[in-house]
């Protein structure tokens, strides 16, 4: 019998050290700002409000997991050693226990309550757009570029074609990096509306929390917050056809001063909506 609980024991311990390591991992791991890092397994880092609330949410969700996982554990190491024919020869004629099934009933309701009540507000958060800053229209196109629009700035409007590998320049991402970036505020509401043209494409950027799909005949909308300057990279998250790997979205967020200057100079550059990037047609063909 000492043995046998010496076994449970070390095997209990055991378990919490891996169950210990899953809480700390469900920590996002530092990772490059805006875009996925090499052995990544968690979130990217959160610049927004709404990622922010995403994190806190997987970490409760996970704390939840392995606090059950470890409880139903620690049953069965009771059951394997109290229970078992050499321990308990005369087995118990127990049918119903009321204070017990009162427990396996009550405790999961809690379970759940604790999960659904921060989950529907992330849910409100994400859904209730609150009043924009500035709006941008994002449009997937059958050709599996983005067209950009920016309707509060004198109707700023061009396409986002990614570059293909063998033109891009020193530390630009490989399938993230794209001809025309998307460029906006920090610490400004952005409404983004979203649509498409032909097939269903998905209008997703991790960093913000943002995920939602674009439909033809549809305008969808959905929302963020920068908290943070820097480059922030997503991509096209529906299986949309053969080129859906090569549909990057790309959003530089600026101070206030700077996205200013860039008006001024886009209300020029992008005098006229210029055609998606011939020389991605050519590489990806062949």
């Amino acid at each position: 019998m000492t043995k046998a609980w010496g076994l449970a024991i070390r095997g209990f311990w055991a378990s919490a050290a891996v169950a210990l390591a899953a809480i700390a991992g469900s920590v996002p791991a530092a990772a490059s700002m805006g875009q996925p890092s090499p052995w990544q397994i968690n979130f990217q880092d959160a610049a927004s409000p709404i990622m922010e609330q995403i994190h806190s949410f997987h970490l409760w969700l996970t704390i939840i997991a392995v606090l059950i996982t470890l409880f139903v554990l620690v049953l069965l190491i009771i059951v394997f050693v109290r229970f078992n024919e050499k321990a308990n020869p005369v087995p118990s004629t127990t049918t119903h226990h009321t204070l017990l099934e009162v427990a396996w009933t009550v405790v999961p309701v809690i379970v759940l309550v604790a999960i659904a009540i921060p989950s529907f507000r992330l849910l409100f958060d994400q859904l209730d757009l609150p009043k924009a800053d500035i709006t941008i229209k994002a449009t997937g196109t059958a050709g599996w570029t983005w067209n950009y629009e920016y309707p509060d700035n004198d109707g700023i409007a061009f396409t986002s074609s990614i570059v293909p590998e063998d033109k891009l320049k020193a530390g630009q991402p490989r399938l993230l990096t794209v001809d025309n970036e998307v460029v906006l505020p920090v610490n400004k509401i952005v409404r983004v509306q979203v649509t498409a043209e032909g097939i269903i494409h998905a209008f997703a950027l991790p960093s913000f929390g943002v995920k939602i799909d674009a439909v033809p005949g549809r305008l969808n909308e959905t929302w963020f917050k920068a908290t943070k300057t820097g480059m922030f990279y997503g991509q096209c998250s529906e299986l949309c056809g053969i080129n859906h790997a090569y549909m990057p979205i790309a959003i530089r967020i600026v101070t206030e001063a700077e996205f200013n200057d860039w008006l001024k100079e886009a209300k020029k550059k992008f005098a006229s909506n210029p055609e998606p990037n011939p020389a991605l047609i050519a590489d990806v063909k062949n």
